[in-house]
């Protein structure tokens, strides 16, 4: 096997209620302590349940007012993880190190406290606004350790530290980083207790999961890995605790809450994960399942492990959430390290909670299957399985080893093409509160979208599912069975859907707790939008929403395309989607940017060469470069970051085989931002020895922020295709986000 394949864990990094670090909490987990107790952050008044898996508060790391729980719990696992790796930043290009992040609704505690104070007290700060998105968490990591490589935020919910895991292992061997800080992070609210509540989803008692299973309980945390490539920690002398063999994400296309009945997306995963891993289902020792306690979950993923495994006689499953509690966005990377420890350690921390008579009951449903009722089992464990399933219906499996282990190569080097696009954007001014999409009849029925579907969506959600229905009609995709796996879906979004995270937390604090609405929570998930998208499509495939402020909507398209060259599907839907709602036109304007503000949803079919070519598809475009570049800053600037800029552009320039001389066009910045504006003229300046144009679209839509950027690339494939006078050879798109973070494509006539 070739040594570039390799990814490995160097460093581990654990907060949650089982302690403030990874010994304490390994320690406890395999001893069968619960960190579960009564809710103490949360008024629990009414509520039928009160139990919870809380941090303690005594910790100062945990009291900095310059960041939300959510981060300051993720920078505390983060610099445990980097301490036990050895980070040291006079050895490291800190430029190819990175932070991907998981996360389920981002600051949830300062959304809390804003309208808290909004409504009770003198009105919201300012300053904790930007605490608020999901976007912020994984770039205040980057700038307090200085770390400069590609930024992510993934926000699939219950699934997204697994996936943050997994996409940084895809982006090592892909070349573009050495080592990355993944993982995930979420802090226990008031908003996810009662959302929970009013799906009425709680363990009125601690959680039994593969038991009673009668429903979660809530905890809160973060997990973080330090994941490098093999030669990037032999050469710096690391000690490695083990190997990343491979990962699999699929979509259910079923629920926007519950799983299917039947497994498949779950079985999927897992199947994904173990082929791409080079292994064998008799080869696994030990899974971390998913298993969180209610009845529906309990039983489809009985239902996949029985299928999957049933021939191997030494596979042991537990469920750490029965200590842990449900950390959501943090749950897999939680139970990740937990899972690395149980390989390193050759000891399964058990499932708790089993009296002698579910232990009896735990026989007929278990079979063969050893799910390590409440004492820990030493055996060798040289292979192991962590699951994380999620509201939406993503789901994603990742495999630990505990030795090298040859591992497939289906990369390709296949070109990518852009064969559809659609679109939905704001165009009238409503009200001095800028740009808004007129959503009619006629925009559900052009694709059969009925009406009792369409009223369970919020209209960050209603925007998705249009411009992706449409861009799958305007590529001539149909999906069905055969396909269905084979097609997947990144959303990039600024914002998600703050309109119902913020209508469900006024409501929490004005009704209570115990009277959160179950129509509505569903939707404060930034994933919702993905999840009800592949539902009514059928896409089964890979699944991930990233969360990375206004440049989202490029990185989609970078993101898409490295799972395309990764082998994993031959079509991905790549979306920038954003809403413009009196909720956002509020907190912007109390911001202070002075933009326009727009709204949309932009998504452009991709599709490999060969796929392309057998369905005689319409190309608009080749896509020949990407770039992802990062300059750890303050959340909410730009100052300080031209350097990103800079690196974005010729890397992606580089890859297109090309220099920024060769580029004919740029679609890109000019919002009305005097700093973005004033980085975006430096840099051309810098970069482009001629005059070149700069074709701005913000003019037309304002700033919809990851739609906006979505549309610059649009934008870019319509000219190209449209241009029968070689006006237009190469055209860059490149897009910025605050905080430091940049996206790039170069697009080639097709």
């Amino acid at each position: 096997m070739e040594n570039n394949r390799r990814c490995v864990v160097t460093g581990l990094g654990l907060v949650c209620a089982l302690g403030d670090n990874t010994e304490k909490c390994w320690s406890a987990a395999i001893n069968g302590i619960t960190g579960i107790r009564e809710v103490t952050s949360v008024d629990t008044t009414d509520c039928y349940a009160n139990k919870g898996a809380e941090v303690s508060a005594s910790s100062a790391e945990l009291s900095d007012e310059d960041y939300d729980r959510s981060s300051l719990l993720c920078i505390k696992a983060a610099g445990e993880a980097l301490a036990d790796a050895g980070y040291d930043a006079e050895r490291f290009d800190n430029t190819r190190v990175g932070v991907i992040v998981g996360n389920c609704v981002g600051g949830a505690a300062s959304i809390d406290k804003y309208y808290t104070d909004e409504i009770k007290n003198d009105g919201g700060k300012t300053s904790d606004i930007l605490k608020m998105p999901a976007a912020a968490i994984a770039n205040n990591v980057a700038k307090h350790f200085g770390l400069d490589g590609v930024t992510a935020n993934i926000v699939n919910a219950c699934a997204a530290g697994t996936m943050s895991l997994s996409y940084a292992c895809d982006l090592i061997r892909s070349g573009k980083a050495d080592a990355f800080v993944a993982g995930g992070s979420d802090s226990f609210s008031s908003l996810a207790f009662s959302g929970f509540h009013a799906l009425h989803a709680l363990a009125a008692d601690a959680c039994s999961p593969f038991n009673q299973s009668n429903g979660i309980t809530l905890g809160e945390g973060a997990g973080i890995l330090i994941i490098e490539s093999y030669e990037h920690a032999v050469a710096r002398g690391a000690k490695i605790y083990c190997e990343v063999l491979g990962s699999g994400v699929s979509s259910d296309a079923h629920h926007i809450t519950a799983p299917r009945p039947d497994g498949e997306g779950q079985m999927s995963a897992i199947k994904r994960a173990v082929k791409n891993s080079g292994l064998e289902f008799t080869d696994v020792d030990y899974i971390n399942a998913h298993g969180t306690g209610t009845a529906k979950n309990d039983e489809a993923e009985f239902l996949s492990l029985h299928t999957l495994f049933d021939g191997n006689d030494h596979v042991s499953v537990s469920s750490t959430k029965s200590m842990t509690g449900h950390c959501l966005g943090a749950a897999g990377s939680i139970e990740a390290v937990l899972t690395v420890k149980a390989v390193c350690e050759d000891i399964i921390p058990p499932t708790i909670g089993y009296t002698d008579e579910h232990l009896e009951q735990l026989k007929e449903k278990a079979g063969a299957i050893d799910f390590v009722p409440n004492t820990k089992r030493e055996k060798p464990v040289d292979y192991a399985v962590s699951n994380s399933f999620a509201f939406g219906g993503n789901n994603a499996s990742i495999v630990f080893s505990k030795n090298e282990h040859d591992i497939p190569d289906n990369t390709n080097k296949q070109r990518v093409f852009i064969t559809g696009i659609g679109e939905l954007i704001g165009k009238n001014d409503s009200e001095g509160k800028g740009l808004r999409c007129d959503i009619t009849g006629d925009d559900y029925k052009e694709h059969g979208i009925k009406m009792a579907f369409y009223r369970k969506l919020d209209r960050f959600s209603q925007l998705q599912l249009i411009s992706g229905m449409r861009a799958l009609a305007d590529a001539g995709v149909t999906v069905d069975d055969t396909n269905a796996n084979d097609i997947g879906i990144i959303i990039g979004t600024a914002d998600g859907p703050m309109t119902e995270i913020v209508g469900f937390q006024k409501n929490t604090i004005q009704q209570g707790t115990a009277n959160g609405s179950a129509f509505s929570f569903p939707n404060t998930v930034y994933n919702a939008a993905g999840g009800y998208f592949s539902i009514f499509a059928g896409i089964k495939g890979y699944n991930v929403t990233v969360a990375n402020s206004i440049q989202a909507g490029v990185q989609s398209i970078c993101y898409a395309v490295d799972v395309l060259h990764s082998g994993e599907e031959a079509v991905m839907v790549a979306s920038g989607t954003d809403e413009n709602t009196d909720v956002t036109h509020e907190l912007y304007s109390k911001l202070g940017y002075g933009l326009t503000l727009g709204e949309g949803s932009v998504s452009l079919i991709l599709e490999t060469e060969d796929n392309a070519n057998r369905r005689n598809a319409e190309k608009y475009a080749e896509i020949v470069g990407c770039a992802m570049t990062h300059k750890a800053v303050e959340f909410g600037t730009l100052t300080g970051s031209e350097d990103a800029m800079k690196r974005a552009v010729t890397d992606a320039c580089a890859e297109a085989g090309i220099t920024p001389d060769d580029i004919s066009a740029v679609c890109g910045f000019k919002n009305g931002h005097s700093t973005v504006d004033s980085i975006e003229s430096t840099i051309l300046s810098q970069l482009f020895t001629k005059d070149i144009p700069v074709i701005s679209i913000r003019d037309e839509i304002g700033e919809a922020r990851a739609a906006a950027a979505t549309r610059q690339a649009a934008h870019a494939a319509k000219l190209l295709k449209e241009d029968t006078d070689g006006k237009y050879q190469y055209i860059l798109a490149v897009a910025a986000g605050v905080g430091g973070s940049y996206s790039a494509v170069v697009l080639k006539k097709a």
